[in-house]
């Protein structure tokens, strides 16, 4: 009797292109077209029903910080979740297509960039985002927002997985978030951004290149 044959893992792609992010403090609905805001960069960002601790201060909406630095942004993936995290995006790096080698990929992502993105996130408020999505979106040469993709089984590489189960206040973790850019894009920035009507904050910096293929022996 024959071997049934193994399935390769898959890769789980999300909606790219993005207008605006849909999940965060309110949500909203995606526009069929990337559309810039208007709105101050001195506008506190909305906090909607996330309790925000004393002494802690969220950061202002248009604030562009540097690969490394902090910002403070209050987070409610759902209703029943609701914190205020610390994110930095500590460093970026640009991958390979070949590097996605062993998951099954169609033909429009094997056009694609991947981007490997490291991030520390420290829940500074009161509640708990245990498998909560880390909410950052990476930003093409067009204005895009790109989603992370996740996977049906271990990237070593690059986990990009949610925050862990538990993620009570003062916790903390660093993980790593794979962004595949369409048509070999270049990712410019990565945001976070609640609602279309405020200005993202963003993080730009130098972008490591992709590490050298190991020669054969």
């Amino acid at each position: 009797m024959p071997t049934p044959a193994r399935l390769a893992p898959r890769l789980v792609l999300p909606l790219v292109a993005l207008a605006l992010v849909t999940a965060g403090c309110g949500g909203s609905g995606a526009d069929d077209e990337p559309s810039r805001a208007a709105a101050s960069p001195s506008t506190d960002l909305p906090t909607g029903d996330v309790e925000i601790p004393s002494g802690v201060t969220p950061t202002k909406a248009g604030t562009e910080l540097a690969f490394g630095e902090k910002a403070t942004v209050a987070y409610e993936p759902n209703t029943s979740k609701s914190s205020v995290l610390d994110l930095t995006v500590q460093e970026v790096q640009a991958g390979r297509i070949a590097d996605l080698s062993a998951f099954q990929l169609d033909a429009a992502t094997r056009r694609s960039t991947p981007y490997y993105v490291t991030v520390r996130v420290e829940n500074v408020g009161t509640g708990d985002l245990g498998g909560a999505a880390v909410p950052l979106f990476a930003v093409d040469g067009d204005d895009r927002l790109i989603q992370p993709s996740t996977f049906t089984s271990a990237f070593d590489r690059c986990p990009s997985t949610p925050l862990p189960e538990k993620f009570a206040a003062d916790a903390t973790t660093t993980g790593c978030l794979v962004y595949l850019l369409p048509d070999r894009g270049e990712l410019t920035a990565v945001s976070f951004r609640p609602l279309q009507e405020f200005e993202p904050i963003t993080w730009d910096g130098t972008v490591q290149p992709a590490a050298k293929k190991k020669a054969r022996r």
